[in-house]
């Protein structure tokens, strides 16, 4: 976004600085002897980072200035924990505490209710979350965080799943030389196509569609090899009302594909 004026929370973003690794670990080590100036350049040279993770949460019906706000909370945050002697560059240790603060943010507004008990052991969860990756540098496992709560590995994950909102398979994860990577880009391999892929998901979900018996006949049609009289005589019904709920079983699953 260099040399293009946009402006997010009253900030131009084209007059961002950029920061190397080298000035930033600088700047750190100035900070953290005292140096509040230093951590004023360690905030300027990161809110790009910020910006470009609020892309992520696009759709989501919250403005990208609250969220802009919010995610510069998680920033602050990840600069007055973050140890230089953990080795790791600081965007890896800042940006899973960056969104963390927006899901947060995001979570508030959730339109699903969830039980208070689940949504307590979720949020001790994620605070378990963020004091390890303090503590080891490192992203912590399921097994990491049940046992800093003294929890079963299915009590933790089965809460925060609870959390999650639906992410569409478009969904931009990160940019990549300039090139939005996408969730649909993660869930490829190199024996199955993207159209493949795209294909399945939209036929799964027009099974849903289906109705039981259009289901039953399909099953026994495809994967048993059943004939149409068969399946009148099984489901008590003539042959052209068998008839009638294959084609439209079928007409349904091949629309949109």
């Amino acid at each position: 976004m260099s040399g293009v004026k946009v402006t997010i929370a009253g900030i131009d973003t084209a007059t961002l600085p950029v920061l190397t690794h080298q000035q930033m670990m600088v700047y750190f080590k100035q900070y953290q002897v005292g140096d509040l100036a230093a951590k004023e350049e360690l905030v300027l040279g990161n809110l790009r980072l910020v910006l470009s993770l609020v892309q992520r949460f696009a759709g989501r019906g919250e403005s990208p200035e609250d969220l802009f706000q919010v995610g510069c909370v998680g920033l602050i945050k990840a600069i007055q924990n973050f140890d230089l002697k953990h080795q790791v560059r600081f965007s890896t240790y800042a940006v899973p505490m960056i969104i963390g603060e927006m899901k947060r943010h995001l979570r508030e507004k959730h339109p699903l209710r969830i039980a208070r008990s689940l949504r307590d052991i979720a949020y001790q969860a994620l605070t378990a979350r963020e004091e390890l990756i303090r503590e080891f540098g490192y992203e912590p496992t399921i097994k990491d965080i049940a046992a800093r709560l003294e929890r079963k590995e299915e009590d933790v994950l089965f809460a925060l799943d609870a959390l999650h909102e639906p992410m569409s398979l478009h969904e931009p994860l990160h940019q990549d030389s300039g090139e939005s990577v996408y969730f649909m880009d993660q869930l490829k391999d190199n024996n199955t196509s993207e159209d493949l892929w795209t294909t399945f998901m939209l036929l799964k979900e027009r099974l849903k569609h289906l109705s039981s018996r259009q289901l039953q006949i399909l099953q026994q049609r495809i994967f048993h090899g059943a004939t149409q009289v068969e399946l009148a005589t099984r489901f008590n019904l003539s042959q052209a009302q068998v008839s009638r709920l294959e084609k439209s079983a079928y007409t349904l699953l091949q629309s949109d594909l």
